[in-house]
Formats: structure tokens, C-alpha cells, sequence
């Protein structure tokens, strides 16, 4: 008996629903997964047409689907491993199991040009622990920003993110450091710092979906309340940022641990009309006049 593909991605609807998997790393719903998944592993495009849905599909096609959907559902492994792609921003990047899978909300402030925040396109912008590359390589394609640089301690993220750098052909206008938030980088001033930090507290890492102890824990758990890796760059970010620059940190569940240790700064907490939370900015000047108490704060942990 013959299966098309339509057939195939109804099933495989039904079995991600029926399986009770965790939809939270490009998709949020079963029939979507199933789309993606199904013609990922038929070898076919994701703007394949509607004729084409009632192709037959081959042996070796269904195996690869049956197999792929055993991985979906039993290790509950997330789709975009299994696809090796995934897209943010609009854009392709390859990843692997050793990086977190891009998904952040800052993409839409990316599409929106960090609109209203900064009035002019930086000249420079920085991408700390930037996994994949996907927050400094978006900002490059999609606001054309003479330099970015992008650094993180991994590895396999300094080896993905150069790997989709060059998949975007931006070889020479993107550049990767394998650098401790700042500390591996030349002295330089950015207009535009970003990051996308571990911030997981250990409370919501317990009761986190199987799906995400398949990425790597330090992309993920930054200290008791989520905060190291913030405090660290808080406690540089004056020496960075130019006179007229912005940072820019997504903290999620943990911006009440930081509103919380600092009451009186006036972090300006962004609202995504795409979903998303736990985002703020701080101008240049707002970091500087804040230094010492960010300071304080970091070396105290």
C-alpha cells in the first residue's frame, strides 16, 4: 500500500499530538512539526506546493520519516537537530546538538532595526555568546552594519557560528572571537551590544521539557537566579558601548531576579507585539552612570 505525502504528515500530525511532545523550538503546534519533519526527511523544501502533496512517497522516504518521528517522540529530541537546520529572523543556519537552537525574540527587534531605540544604524555591533551566530549574522544581513563581531567560549558554537558565516557569505564583514564575554576582544567602542545569554535559573531548568536537556546546560543555566553572565556584562558594558550606544539583554523568567536586585535603575523592558519577554536596554550613559553599583553587584556573586 502506497502512502502520499499528505497522508504521511496527517499521521505523523496525529502521532506528535497522541505522544504529547513539547513544541517550543521553531514550532508550536503538531501540524506544523509534522510539515517540517515530513519534508525534511523526504529531502523536500519547505515552499513545496499543494499537487505535490499527493506524491508518492519511496521506501527509503518513509523509512526516514518513521525514523525521524522515533527520535521526535522517544528521545524527544528536538526537530531542529534532527533537520541539522532551523530559521530565525527569516534566515537559514545550520545547527547541532552541542549549541542551543535559535529562537529568540529578538529577532523581531532585529526586522524592526532596534526602532525606536536607536535613531541611526549602528557602525559596529557586538553579539555576545552568540551560539549559533544567528543574532549577529541577522543583524548584519538585515541592517546592513559595516562590522560585527560575535564571541563565545564554545567550541562548537565558534566552529557553527564560522560555518554559517560563511554560509551567508559575510567572510570579512562578520567576524567570530572565542572570547569570556569581553574579555578575548581588542579594545573597541560598539554602538550596538546584543545578547542572548544563558539565563535559565536552576528552579526552571528542573522543570524544563525533555526537549531542552538535549541542548548543552551552560547555553542554558547561568548561576542560581539566572544572572552571571548578565552581571558580567553589566559590570563592562561602559567600557564597550560608544557615547551614543545601546545594549541589549534578553534575561526571560529571570527580570524579576534583576528588577529585583536593582529597584532604582530605570531598565527599559521591551514589549515584542510577536510574544516574548524579559528583554531591556540601557544606553551607553545609563551603564555608565550605573558602573559601580553593576560592578559591586557582579563581584559579589
Amino acid at each position: 500500500m502506497t502512502t502520499i505525502l499528505l497522508q504521511a504528515i496527517e499521521a505523523t500530525e496525529r502521532a506528535l499530538n497522541d505522544a504529547e511532545v513539547y513544541f517550543g523550538h521553531g514550532t508550536d503546534n503538531a501540524w506544523d512539526e509534522a510539515v517540517f519533519l515530513v519534508l525534511g526527511a523526504c529531502g523536500m523544501p519547505l515552499d513545496t506546493q499543494q499537487d505535490e502533496l499527493q506524491k508518492e512517497l519511496t521506501d527509503t522516504q518513509l523509512l526516514q520519516v518513521k525514523s525521524w518521528l522515533e527520535k521526535r517522540i522517544q528521545q524527544r529530541l528536538p526537530l531542529p537537530y534532527l533537520l541539522g537546520e532551523t530559521w530565525f529572523a527569516g534566515i537559514p543556519f545550520g545547527v547541532s546538538e552541542d549549541v542551543i537552537i535559535p529562537r529568540s525574540p529578538i529577532a523581531e527587534l532585529i526586522g524592526n532595526h532596534f526602532s525606536p531605540f536607536i535613531n541611526q544604524l549602528p557602525k559596529t555591533a557586538l553579539d555576545l555568546c552568540c551560539g549559533s551566530g544567528c543574532i549577529g549574522i541577522a543583524m548584519a544581513l538585515h541592517m546592513d552594519i559595516p562590522r560585527v563581531d560575535m564571541v563565545d567560549i564554545s567550541p562548537a558554537a565558534l566552529l557553527l557560528s564560522q560555518q554559517n558565516i560563511d554560509r551567508h557569505g559575510l567572510n570579512g564583514h562578520v567576524q567570530v572571537y572565542d572570547s569570556d564575554i569581553f574579555s578575548g576582544l581588542s579594545p573597541h567602542r560598539y554602538d550596538l551590544i546584543v545578547s542572548n545569554p544563558p539565563y535559565v535559573d536552576a528552579n526552571d531548568y528542573d522543570d524544563m521539557p525533555a526537549e531542552y536537556t538535549h541542548e548543552p546546560k551552560m547555553a542554558l543555566v547561568s548561576g542560581d537566579d539566572g544572572l552571571d553572565l548578565t552581571a558580567a556584562m553589566l559590570a563592562e558594558a561602559a567600557d564597550w558601548l560608544s557615547e551614543q550606544g545601546l545594549i541589549v539583554i534578553e534575561v526571560g523568567n529571570s527580570e524579576l531576579a534583576l528588577q529585583q536586585a536593582f529597584p532604582e535603575i530605570p531598565f527599559m523592558w521591551l514589549e515584542l507585539s510577536q510574544g516574548g519577554n524579559g528583554i531591556f536596554c540601557l544606553t551607553g550613559a545609563q551603564c555608565r552612570q550605573y558602573q559601580a553599583q553593576f560592578y559591586t553587584w557582579h563581584q559579589s556573586r
